[in-house]
């Protein structure tokens, strides 16, 4: 007796790729977006240009840059970096922060997925 459950369709294997990446995708647009609305809220609570930016708010600032895109893609100008800053220790923490980001946001959401294994069905052969 032949049993077909093991088998997988390489068509539908393809097709949930590419509908589980279409949702990944929807989530991180939905994401950036909700993101965008904070920072750009957060911006004038937050941001003080006459206080000056050290390591810490670096971290912080490239941190949340990523966060930016979408208010300036809806032609908001808000601030991505303090020009009132210590020099190369901010500069260090920016970095730091984007890395961060980087790693945390999209590594989260692009992290691939444990395939399970299917049990074939019936009497297994001995």
């Amino acid at each position: 007796m032949n049993s077909i459950s093991g088998t997988i369709n390489p068509a539908n294997s393809g097709s949930h790729r590419l509908r589980t990446w279409g949702i990944k995708l929807i989530w991180l647009a939905l994401a950036g977006v909700l993101l965008g609305f904070c920072y750009k809220e957060a911006v004038p609570r937050l941001y003080h240009p006459e206080t000056r930016a050290g390591f810490r708010l670096g971290t912080i600032h490239g941190f949340l840059m990523p966060a930016a895109l979408p208010s300036l893609l809806a032609g908001e100008d808000v601030p991505i970096f303090a020009a009132n800053n210590t020099g190369r220790n901010y500069k260090l923490g920016y970095i730091a922060g984007i890395n961060l980001c980087g790693l945390i946001f999209f590594g989260m959401a692009f992290r691939p997925q444990k395939e399970k294994k299917s049990e074939p069905s019936g009497p297994s052969p001995q």
